[in-house]
């Protein structure tokens, strides 16, 4: 499919500013010598005491050695600003989707066919490389109640029509993982999994690492990795294959240490990236190295 037009001049939404001290961008990190891409970012949110353009987002993250990312998605109109940031940026590629915390809402209003009929249409362009973000988010659906129990359902239906759409389209499948570990890896098996599957800013432990890997799955590690709380994550990073590494922002969330709070962009991935080396004990140029692989065989080149 070919989307018209130029990439929207607005944002898709802006992050909220309530309660939040520092609204300013970090500064740049030093830039790495082997370049990396951000496999997972939000760059149609404006954040900050001011909005960088996706022009701006991607001079900053070039400047830092990061050679491309990957705009997620997580309802028809996110997903639409991604395909046509992809198709007019070549340093963009895109994944489109309905989020878990979105597909309830369509399913209420008796859409959620609509939405995933939407997305099967834009994952057909070739510029669109992933179905994204989808899974699970038992967050927001409380078990008990009745409504998140619709909820639940609306999230595993949505979840399984986005698993066969990234079967169908032959591209990598972005999971998003919420406290809701078994039931994701469970439904990947019953279901069975793309040839691709990427949990998005993994958040389960070394355990769940080893299952993921064992699986064929790959994991992305977000600048939550560096919070003091986190150790849950660096223990399933030192388990988990170097084939098998990703590295995103998830941008503007997820600012990594020692800039957490503040918005968060492509550019500072260089922060994360040499707080994975420090932690598996490898020379940054190394893991650079094998976190581009990785990435260009999960989603193909840019």
């Amino acid at each position: 499919m070919t989307v018209t037009g130029e990439v929207p001049d607005t944002y898709v939404r802006e992050r909220s500013k309530d309660g939040r001290r520092d609204l300013r961008y970090p500064e740049a990190p030093a830039p790495l010598a082997v370049p990396v891409y951000d496999n997972h970012c939000h760059l149609e949110i404006a954040d900050g005491e001011i909005g960088l353009s996706l022009d701006e987002q991607l001079d900053r993250a070039v400047s830092a050695g990061i050679a491309g990312v990957v705009q997620a998605s997580g309802d028809i109109e996110s997903s639409r600003w991604a395909v046509a940031a992809a198709e007019a940026h070549p340093r963009v590629l895109a994944a489109v989707a309905i989020h878990p915390n979105d597909a309830p809402v369509y399913a209420a209003a008796g859409r959620l066919d609509e939405a995933l009929a939407a997305i099967d249409e834009l994952a057909a362009h070739p510029r669109a490389r992933a179905i994204g973000e989808t899974g699970l988010d038992y967050f927001r659906t409380p078990e008990a109640a009745e409504t998140g129990t619709a909820e639940r359902r609306a999230q595993h239906a949505s979840f399984e029509a986005h698993i066969a759409l990234a079967k169908k389209h032959g591209i990598a499948l972005q999971i998003h993982d919420r406290d809701a570990h078994r039931d994701v890896l469970d439904a990947l098996a019953r279901v069975g999994a793309p040839e691709r599957t990427v949990f998005h800013c993994f958040s389960g432990d070394a355990e769940m690492a080893r299952e993921a890997a064992e699986g064929g799955y790959w994991l992305s590690f977000a600048g939550n990795l560096t919070f003091k709380n986190a150790q849950n994550l660096r223990d399933a990073l030192a388990v988990t294959p170097r084939e098998r590494i990703l590295v995103e922002t998830d941008a503007p969330f997820l600012t990594p240490v020692p800039h957490r709070g503040r918005p968060n962009a492509p550019y500072l991935v260089p922060v994360t990236v040499r707080f994975m080396a420090a932690e598996l004990g490898v020379e940054v140029d190394d893991l650079c190295a094998r976190l581009a692989a990785n990435t260009l065989d999960v989603y193909g080149a840019f």
